[in-house]
């Protein structure tokens, strides 16, 4: 597949790895584009960030940005994935440093995305909360 081809490509899978490489690049532009205009965006109650947000806009604020105000070098590592129909299960790592007690985190993470039309429409996060709020602690 070409670059082209991957950046058009509505395959479930090349959608969510679209947003990964978006969220790695720091482009809020490329990661709001992977997202339909009523996506539903969980983080895991426990997570710092928890709760459930709504447009891409909101997403990116009270998500992306807000992590990386609080952390350096934040990152999802995207290692495996799981895809059944417009399901996409993805095995990843979150790693980084807080910003204030400059303790890191390298912890196994779980993401489930559904993808329809060619546009993320709801996420969901699985991860140690305790290992994220343990490096946030001094």
């Amino acid at each position: 597949m070409t670059d082209n081809e991957f950046q058009l490509s509505t395959a479930p899978a090349d959608v969510v790895r679209r947003q990964y490489l978006a969220s790695a690049a720091g482009d809020l532009e490329a990661l709001r584009a992977t997202l339909a205009p009523d996506v539903e965006w969980t983080e895991m109650a426990g997570f710092p960030l928890a709760g459930t947000y709504r447009t891409p806009g909101g997403v990116t604020t009270n998500v992306m940005e807000k992590l990386a105000g609080a952390w350096d070098d934040w990152a999802a590592h995207d290692d495996t994935y799981v895809v059944d129909g417009e399901n996409v299960v993805v095995l990843a790592r979150y790693t980084a440093a807080n910003k204030v007690t400059g303790r890191s985190i390298n912890v196994r993470v779980a993401h489930h995305f559904v993808v329809r039309g060619g546009l993320i429409v709801r996420f969901e996060q699985f991860v140690d909360t305790a290992k994220v709020r343990e490096a946030m602690t001094a």
